[in-house]
C-alpha cells in the first residue's frame, strides 16, 4: 500500500499518532493528556528512558513495542522507527509515540512528524516537560536566577552525523549566555570543558552534572569547569545525565534540601 502525502482537510482514514513527551522520569510530571492517551491507545511505541511507573499506566490491551536507543545500542534505527508509526497508524485508531522529555527538545519529534505528515498519517504532539528545566529544579539549581542568569541555552553535547553543521559552536556560546544546560554531554565532556576554557570562560565556573534526574536514584556531581572531567574520571560517574554550567549551579548548597520528593515510583 502506497500512502501519498494529503492536506489536512482530505485525510485519509486511518488512525492518529500522537508524539507524547513523558517528562523526565518521575510520574508525577507527567501530564493528564499524556495519561489518558496511555489508558486508551491502541499501540504504544516508547523509548529506552521512559520510566516503569509511566509505563504501568498503559491500556493492558494495548501492543506495546520497545524502540528505545541509548548509546551504543540502538534497537531500531529512526527511519525505521517512523515507517513503524505509519504502519502501525493504517491499522489502529490511537498510536502513541512515548518520548522521553519532550518531543520536541532533542527528542527527534520533528523528525518523526515530518514522516508522518508526509505519509498523510493524522499528527499531534503532546509536550511534556523536558529535563533541562526539571532536573536542575530537583537538583536545588535554578537555571535562571536575577543575581547570576538573564540567558540560558539547552545544547546538545551529542550531535549525529550528517547533520545541517557540523558542530555546537561552544566559544560563542560561551559568551553569548550566562548559563548551558548540556543534554548527553557526559561522553564528550572533555571536548566541551576545553572548547568553553579556550574561549575564556574561567575555570572556576560552577558545573553540575545531575545522573538519573527526577528519578529516586538520582545524584549530583559537582565541581568546575578545570575540575569536572578528572572527577568523572575518577568516580566512575555515567549517563544518563544533564550538566549545568554556570554560577546558577551555587544555588545548590543552599536549595538542595528543598528539591521535589518524586512521587508514584511504589506503581
Amino acid at each position: 500500500m502506497t500512502l501519498a502525502p494529503s492536506s489536512t482537510d482530505n485525510l485519509p482514514p486511518y488512525g492518529k499518532v500522537y508524539l507524547v513527551g513523558a517528562g523526565p522520569g518521575d510520574p508525577g510530571l507527567f501530564t493528564l493528556k499524556g495519561k489518558g492517551l496511555l489508558e486508551g491507545a491502541d499501540v504504544v511505541v516508547h523509548d529506552a528512558l521512559v520510566s516503569a511507573p509511566i509505563l504501568a499506566m498503559i491500556n493492558p490491551q494495548a501492543e506495546v513495542i520497545n524502540a528505545g536507543k541509548r548509546q551504543g545500542r540502538h534497537s531500531m534505527l529512526q527511519p525505521d522507527i517512523t515507517r513503524l508509526l505509519i504502519e502501525k497508524a493504517t491499522d489502529h485508531a490511537v498510536v502513541v509515540r512515548l518520548k522521553g522529555g519532550d518531543p520536541f527538545v532533542f527528542g527527534r519529534g520533528g523528525e518523526e512528524m515530518a514522516g508522518l505528515v508526509a505519509a498523510g498519517i493524522a499528527v499531534e504532539v503532546v509536550p511534556g516537560i523536558t529535563a533541562g528545566v526539571a532536573v536542575p529544579a530537583y537538583a536545588g539549581i535554578p537555571v535562571t536566577h536575577r543575581d547570576n542568569s538573564s540567558s540560558v541555552a539547552f545544547v546538545t553535547g551529542h550531535e549525529s552525523a550528517g547533520k545541517y553543521r557540523p558542530q555546537v559552536n561552544w566559544r560563542a556560546l560561551a559568551q553569548g549566555v550566562e548559563t548551558l544546560v548540556i543534554y548527553m554531554g557526559i561522553r564528550n565532556l572533555d571536548t566541551i570543558t576545553t572548547e568553553l576554557l579556550a574561549a575564556d570562560l574561567s575555570p572556576d565556573t560552577p558545573v553540575a552534572l545531575i545522573r538519573w534526574g527526577t528519578h529516586p536514584q538520582q545524584e549530583t556531581l559537582l565541581g568546575t569547569l578545570s575540575t569536572i572531567t578528572a572527577q568523572v574520571a575518577a568516580t566512575g560517574f555515567e549517563a544518563p545525565a544533564i550538566a549545568v554550567i554556570g554560577q546558577v549551579v551555587q544555588w545548590q548548597a543552599q536549595f538542595q534540601h528543598c528539591r521535589p520528593q518524586p512521587l508514584g515510583w511504589e506503581s
